[in-house]
């Protein structure tokens, strides 16, 4: 069996250490993250909901309707972990279910045992199997058929066993980051100008869509230099969107980047500020989390720490192009190989094997696109 931890890989007498904790061990944990375009602090205000005896949107899946490949729900490389589908909507109103494209996509893997998070963007215009069999980019599967969908397009696509989700409209971003005191970002000199322009598209149009024009100063705050600094709630939704600076691999990352620099800002937050973050939030959000895990959370946010985070397809085994009617995708360069890179990245499993399944699906794929 692969060895699962980085800190325990060393030695035999530690793996079984581990090995015999795990089977001790049964409670299910929940990692505090955020997702959404700019993905972020979704579970802490999930949290704020429980305590304040507030209700959230929850769309309970099915787990008898949740596909996974032959022998993934029994394989020994997944247990002890924990993986989560963080989905990111641009939705600007409450409606958090299908008919909206998961514009931010995001894998997070829990070790329960170490407390070590790994996060893993899946770029949204990846072609893959949408969970139904038919080929498109991945982020249309949240649009057809909701988070159950898009679950299952992550379970068959890259055998994995995930059940649970949360979901993050567009709105309540910046109040959560405002709410946080803002985050500390390294801006380029080449993203300035597109941060603002975001900026202002944000802040640039009324209820009814009726364009005006945004005052600098009154409506937003321009980022004026280069450097490390503290972005407020605009500016950092604005920074996540960027996508004319490195392509949208960059935009993930930045995603990313976002996302670990909150949950630290979130462990340090006084009961205040994450009720603030909460008020922000709380009728953007979905989740198919049940009171009892989300209160958990509650005892174990210390404990975890973001340790890696990566991009799929790999950018060792990715290719961009167009692919007939469904336009510029991001092409899996063999769907098999990147499987077995993510199972490492995952679960540090040297020896992989991809399902059946898989192995189809890489197919029609390479027919689809030539790749």
């Amino acid at each position: 069996m692969a060895t699962r931890s980085r800190n325990i890989s060393r030695e035999e007498a530690k793996r079984r250490a581990i090995a015999a904790k795990r089977k001790a061990k049964r409670r299910r944990r929940i990692i505090l993250l955020i997702v959404e375009i700019a993905v972020l602090l979704g579970l802490v205000a999930v949290v704020w909901t429980v305590k304040q005896g507030t209700s959230i949107q929850k769309i309970k899946i099915n787990e008898a309707d949740i596909k996974m490949n032959e022998n993934v729900a029994t394989k020994e490389t997944l247990k002890g972990y924990r993986n989560i589908a963080l989905f990111g909507v641009d939705a600007r109103d409450k409606s958090l279910g299908k008919g909206n494209r998961s514009d931010t996509i995001i894998i997070a893997s829990v070790n329960e045992d170490t407390g070590e998070v790994r996060l893993c963007s899946v770029f949204r215009d990846t072609y893959l199997n949408l969970g139904n069999d038919s080929y498109n980019k991945c982020n249309a599967a949240y649009a057809k058929g909701g988070p159950e969908q898009a679950i299952n397009m992550l379970n068959m696509n890259l055998d994995l066993n995930i059940t649970d989700y949360v979901t993050v409209g567009f709105t309540g971003l910046a109040k959560i980051v405002d709410a946080l005191g803002g985050v500390t970002v390294d801006i380029r000199e080449d993203e300035i100008m597109h941060l603002n322009n975001y900026q202002i598209s944000m802040v640039g149009k009324s209820d009814d869509n009726e364009i005006f024009y945004a005052t600098e100063g009154k409506d937003y705050t321009a980022v004026t230099s280069a450097g490390t600094q503290n972005l407020n709630g605009l500016q950092a939704t604005a920074y996540c969107r960027i996508r004319y600076v490195g392509d949208d691999f960059m935009r993930a990352q930045r995603q990313r980047s976002v996302i670990e620099k909150c949950v630290e800002k979130a462990k340090s937050s006084s009961p205040k500020e994450l009720a603030s973050a909460y008020d922000g939030v709380k009728d953007y959000i979905s989740t198919s989390l049940d009171y009892d895990e989300i209160i958990e959370l509650l005892g174990n946010v210390g404990k975890y720490t973001i340790v890696a985070d990566d991009g799929f397809p790999f950018d060792t085994n990715r290719a961009t192009g167009k692919v007939g009617s469904k336009g510029s995708c991001v092409i899996p360069d063999n769907l098999e190989q990147n499987v077995v890179l993510l199972q490492k990245f995952l679960f540090d499993d040297d020896t992989y094997v991809p399902s059946t399944e898989v192995k189809n699906y890489s197919a029609k794929i390479s027919a689809d696109t030539g790749h």
